[in-house]
C-alpha cells in the first residue's frame, strides 16, 4: 500500500487519460493520491478532481504563480479551506531557480499560507528550490507562533536541512529525483538515511521528476511510479519496500488526517 503525497493530476498532461492514470496507480498499490494546487483556478480544479475520483486535495498558490494572482485570488483559496476534501494548504514556498515572481511577493504569500494553516490546524505543502536560506527564517518564525505541521515536498537538500525541518515539526517527502545517479544528488541520497521513520513520505510530483529507471523512456511521470521511488528508499535504508510503503502511508495518513 502506497500514498503518493504530491501529484498534479489537474494539469493538461493528464487530460487525455486521467482516469486510466489513476486506475494504473491503484492497480500498482497506490491507494491514495494527494493533488495540490498551483493557483486559485487550480484549487477549484483539484477539488473537482478529488470529488470525481475520491481523493484528498490541497489548495493554494504556488510561489511561481504569485505574480499572476488576481486581487481576489487569495480570498478564493481561503474560502475553500472548509471543504471536506481539503487536507492541506499548498503548494506554497519559495523558488529562486525560476524568475517568475519577486522573492518578496513569494515570501508574502508563503506567510499567508502559514498563518492560515495554523489558524485551521492544517499542514502546509512546501516547495523550496534554491531558496533554503530564505525559507527557513519564515518557517522558524511560524514555529515560534505555534505548532507547525507540513511537509517539504520533493526534498532536494542535505541531511542538515532535513534535520532542521524535522525539528520544526515537518515531514520530508522524497520524489523521483532521489533516484538520479548524478554526483550532485549524493547529498540528497545521504539524507534519506537520516530522516526518522515517522517523518518519511514519498511522492511523484507528477507529471515531473520521473524516476531514473524511466528517464529517456517516458517524459511524463505518474502516480504508479511512486512504487519505484519507494523501492529506492527501501534499498538506501536497508528495509523492505513493503516496510517503506507501510511507514510512508501511515505517516501520510497521520499528517493529512486522511481518510476521514
Amino acid at each position: 500500500m502506497f500514498f503518493d503525497t504530491h501529484a498534479h493530476l489537474d494539469q493538461p498532461e493528464f487530460d487525455a487519460d486521467r482516469g486510466d492514470v489513476i486506475a494504473r496507480a491503484r492497480a500498482a498499490g497506490v491507494e491514495t493520491i494527494l493533488c495540490p494546487a498551483m493557483s486559485a483556478a487550480s484549487s477549484r480544479a483539484v477539488l473537482q478532481l478529488a470529488e470525481e475520483f475520491d481523493l484528498p486535495a490541497a489548495v493554494g498558490i504556488h510561489p511561481n504563480s504569485t505574480a499572476e494572482a488576481a486581487a481576489d485570488d487569495w480570498a478564493r483559496v481561503a474560502a475553500l479551506v472548509g471543504h471536506r476534501r481539503v487536507v492541506a494548504l499548498g503548494e506554497t514556498g519559495l523558488d529562486r531557480y525560476w524568475d517568475f515572481a519577486p522573492l518578496a511577493l513569494q515570501q508574502e504569500y508563503l506567510d499567508r499560507h502559514l498563518r492560515l494553516a495554523q489558524e485551521h490546524d492544517l499542514p502546509v505543502i512546501l516547495h523550496c528550490r534554491d531558496a533554503a536560506a530564505e525559507l527557513m527564517p519564515l518557517l522558524r518564525a511560524a514555529a515560534a507562533r505555534g505548532p507547525l505541521r507540513g511537509v517539504l515536498h520533493a526534498f532536494s537538500g542535505d541531511a542538515g536541512l532535513a534535520a532542521e525541518c524535522v525539528a520544526l515539526g515537518l515531514y520530508i517527502s522524497f520524489a523521483g529525483n532521489v533516484t538520479y545517479t548524478n554526483k550532485k544528488f549524493a547529498s540528497l541520497r545521504a539524507a534519506v538515511e537520516t530522516v526518522p521513520d515517522d517523518r518519511l513520505l514519498t511522492e511523484t510530483d507528477s507529471p515531473y521528476l520521473v524516476p531514473q529507471v524511466f528517464r529517456g523512456k517516458q517524459k511524463r511521470n505518474e502516480p504508479a511510479n511512486v512504487v519505484h521511488t519507494a523501492a529506492f528508499l527501501a534499498e538506501l535504508r536497508g528495509v523492505s519496500v513493503d516496510r517503506i510503503g507501510e511507514l510512508t502511508t501511515s505517516n501520510a495518513q497521520r499528517l493529512f488526517r486522511w481518510p476521514r
